[in-house]
């Protein structure tokens, strides 16, 4: 079965069992500070997973757009993607362990058809200093699952990874207990990193096994499902958020617990069609044409495999993005999308790819998705006219560094002149070691390595303090915040006309950074007006409320939204209303808030106010 086949199956399934189906949220998070990308199923649901009702009920499911930049440098190996869709369903303090497992068991054994015996799953051992106990309640369920397909499952404990590659599996195990490190979940990550408040638990993941596939001991001395080595893949992992960590790092259970299911859309095609290439059998269309319009084959080689798989998905990850209004950049998303568009040229060349047969590979991805994301078809002449034009500039770019590149003497190309080529000129490292074996020359890998690691410390770092790290962090100073830029945009509107949008965002634990279209310096005397709309806002102690609309509806009834082509057909709005009825901000936002103004501590001071780019302005605002 296909991407379609498998998404529709799984949302009539779950939807069969009493489950609304969502559409999926923007690949780029409107109004949410703490990341650039969408890059989890769960990620939109986070406000209803911390207790917000949620309008379609407690019962949801959905195929989810995901986007993770930090594989990009993976992509080119048979199962690292940067744009993938991760089919989720979620319980919000409904049904628990016995109906999630036995759900997503028989969606896989009866829906698609898949063997039980390649099937491997994972269990929480427990921990003693955590005072939380093995989950012995989800091994009864496997095991009575199993053994209703004639299979009597052992249970073994496997403790960290580096112990599985030692001890290995032994003949007959199938569910097994992994430490805190491999089948726990919480937003902040580990049980010791999460603050007090903060909710997570055990997870069970479900494995599948390609039996084709020799165990390679560069990954352990032997097999066993976590191990890297390819035999196992990852297709679906069931997290049980069932406790909440106390302010004296102990943990309580919760009184309403929730399911959160994430199975890789693309991975369940891997497993249904036995093949453990990913760019392969998800991405054939891309890989079809590629073939016609290039002078290489698949299968060529494994360096023309590379090329191919890179290609296959940085362009499909490069026109989703592009149809969500990212356009390329040197900032924030758009630096990404950049990326991947020259990532992608230096690729076409590789393969023999020319002149407008590139930008032509956005119709096939457009096709392969034309029923659940019809957007791609419909906007597939201007997004290959965006990938045109980056292709023009990076060329010319390329053009400047080759005169660069000349100017090196020696056999040696240092690892700092490869990374300036790299960084100032676009090069991929690929294309100076290509270079330089042409000229006879050798480049320092270890040097580049080495410039490379530092600038990814330095971006890292920069990144964390700008987006705090995924959802991670949704702290009460962070919510506080966030809440207030809706409340001060809506002053701006006020004072300054309705023609102001937001034009960006970032909240650190001290301040707010938001930056707002409008062509000239805002004086002093506006700002104060904001600032007292604001504090006003929060002396009224309105009511913080979210609703699910059409959003033809919302944007009809004067909803204020940048970006409307980014969101699907129904929108989370939200509104801070007044008890006497006074709407003081309405707004399209899936990010966290209080619950009322009055819980905002503090007054709301805007510290400096600047320009930001050609008709931005940019102010930083605190809560004193």
């Amino acid at each position: 079965m296909d991407l379609q086949e498998i998404r529709k199956k799984y949302l009539a399934y779950f939807e069969g069992n009493n489950h609304a189906v969502i559409p999926s949220a923007s690949l780029v998070p409107e109004n949410d500070p703490t990341t650039l990308f969408t890059g989890s199923g769960m990620q939109p649901l986070v406000p209803y997973l911390m207790g917000e009702k949620h309008p379609k009920g407690k019962r949801l499911t959905d195929s989810q757009k995901c986007f993770r930049s930090g594989d990009l440098e993976e992509v080119g190996d048979n199962r690292h993607t940067t744009f993938f869709e991760m089919l989720g369903n979620w319980s919000l303090g409904d049904y628990f362990k016995k109906e999630q497992l036995p759900w997503f068991f028989t969606f896989l054994t009866e829906e698609l058809g898949f063997d039980p015996k390649r099937l491997y799953v994972t269990v929480f051992e427990g921990d003693e200093k955590l005072g939380i106990g093995s989950d012995e309640d989800s091994v009864a369920v496997w095991k009575d699952l199993f053994k209703g397909k004639g299979i009597d499952a052992e249970v073994a404990k496997i403790g960290s990874e580096e112990n599985g590659g030692k001890r290995g599996m032994k003949e007959g195990e199938r569910i097994f207990y992994y430490d805190v490190d491999k089948n726990w979940w919480s937003r902040a990550g580990a049980p010791e990193k999460m603050p007090s408040g903060e909710i997570g638990g055990p997870d069970s993941e479900v494995f599948y096994e390609f039996t084709d596939i020799e165990h390679d001991t560069k990954y352990g001395e032997h097999c066993h499902p976590n191990c890297d080595c390819g035999r196992f893949l990852e297709i679906g992992n069931s997290v049980f958020i069932q406790y909440i960590k106390n302010e004296d790092g102990s943990f309580s259970e919760l009184p309403n617990k929730n399911v959160d299911f994430g199975g890789g859309l693309e991975r369940l095609v891997m497993a249904s069609t036995e093949s453990p290439d990913i760019i392969q059998v998800c991405h054939a269309p891309i890989i079809d044409f590629l073939e016609k319009n290039s002078e290489k084959r698949y299968d060529e080689s494994d360096e023309v495999k590379r090329a191919f798989r890179i290609i296959a998905d940085h362009m499909k990850a490069a026109v989703f993005l592009i149809t969500e209004g990212v356009h390329p950049s040197n900032t924030d998303q758009g630096y990404f999308v950049r990326r991947l568009i020259r990532r992608s040229v230096h690729f076409a060349d590789v393969l023999g790819v020319h002149g407008e047969g590139f930008a032509s590979v956005v119709e096939p991805v457009a096709e392969m998705y034309s029923d659940a994301y019809p957007a791609l078809k419909k906007q597939y002449k201007e997004t290959e006219a965006i990938i045109t034009e980056e292709e023009k500039k990076f060329r010319a770019t390329l053009a400047k560094g080759m005169k660069e590149f000349e100017k090196i003497d020696g056999k040696v190309v240092s690892g700092e002149k490869a990374f300036i080529l790299f960084s100032t000129y676009g090069f991929p490292f690929e294309m100076t070691v290509e270079l330089a074996t042409e000229k006879g020359m050798t480049v320092d890998e270890e040097g580049f390595q080495e410039k490379m690691k530092e600038h990814q410390e330095l971006s890292r770092a920069g990144s964390e303090q700008k987006f705090k790290g995924g959802l991670a962090d949704s702290s009460e100073t962070i919510t506080a915040l966030h809440t207030c830029t809706h409340l001060m945009l809506a002053g701006l509107r006020k004072y300054l006309g309705s023609e102001v949008h937001q034009a960006g965002s970032n909240i650190t634990e001290e301040r707010l950074r938001f930056d707002f279209t409008y062509p000239e310096k805002v004086e002093r005397d506006i700002l104060d007006k904001v600032e007292e709309y604001v504090n006003e806002a929060l002396k009224e102690q309105c009511e913080v409320q979210t609703e699910v609309m059409k959003k033809d509806d919302a944007r009809e009834n004067g909803v204020e939204g940048s970006f409307w082509d980014r969101y699907p057909d129904e929108v989370t709005v939200y509104t801070v209303r007044c008890s006497d009825g006074t709407v003081l901000s309405q707004e399209l936002c899936g990010g966290p808030h209080v619950k009322n103004t009055g819980d905002i501590i503090g007054t709301f001071k805007i510290k400096k106010e600047s320009s930001s780019s050609a008709g931005v302005r940019r102010v930083k605002a605190v809560l004193e």
